[in-house]
């Protein structure tokens, strides 16, 4: 399948009007792009779902929460979706985001809680070889470049600021993600590219899971 032009028409059209009465005169424009997404997403959780376990496909609701924020435009104009892997021994999550102009896949920790950020720097202190072979190795940079995420500017606490993984360590954030044109979304490889990219992360989410279930001893967490 491929994702109809008319989906990203409506993302246009709303940009320009985004307001309470466009949309309800023009829902039925949004509830046709809306299947289409969710089609697409099922598509490639089915895929995905041959190479790993994810138990849910979610496609995330188009009003805005304006409460906190000083843009007070109801409606996102692109598709946000995720992806959650099953079970806590599979960690990290995939993202996916459709928005003219601005289309990515990709994934990984997104504020991670400070127990498990205080886990994963310990873990990579200990031996960051693992990790920068994943980082380092010829899929992973061909289809993302490198890892992306927020940094602290100074070193984490408890960490000395000469630590040879300093680079690693100050990470807050721990994804990565592939950008894609108008043209490459709509065109009819875009699932198959899609699964391509998200498979491409996984000896990352398969090296964070190891470390995020068992401790520096390399004792299960989850079995305890």
């Amino acid at each position: 399948m491929a994702i109809q032009k008319s989906s990203f028409d409506f993302l246009k059209k709303i940009q320009k009007n985004n307001n309470k009465e466009w949309f309800t005169q023009n829902k039925s424009l949004y509830l046709d792009a809306k299947a289409d997404i969710e089609s697409y997403i099922d598509v490639v959780k089915t895929e995905l779902n041959k190479t790993d376990e994810v138990e849910k496909a979610k496609l995330y609701r188009i009003y805005r929460d304006v409460r906190f924020s000083k843009d007070k435009t109801p409606y996102k104009s692109h598709f946000a979706l995720s992806l959650t892997r099953a079970t806590a021994y599979r960690r990290g999550g995939y993202f996916i985001r459709l928005a003219p102009g601005a289309s990515f896949v990709g994934g990984g920790f997104y504020s991670p809680e400070a127990s498990d950020l205080k886990h994963i720097r310990q873990q990579i202190a200990a031996d960051s070889t693992p990790l920068r072979k994943i980082l380092k190795s010829k899929k992973f940079r061909d289809t993302f470049g490198e890892l992306q995420g927020d940094k602290l500017k100074t070193s984490p606490k408890g960490f000395d600021k000469d630590h040879p993984d300093i680079d690693l360590l100050r990470y807050k954030n721990f994804y990565t993600f592939r950008s894609y044109t108008d043209a490459e979304v709509l065109s009819p490889n875009f699932v198959k590219e899609t699964v391509k990219v998200l498979k491409a992360i996984r000896p990352y989410f398969d090296y964070m899971s190891d470390i995020l279930t068992h401790d520096l001893n390399g004792i299960s967490l989850i079995d305890k």
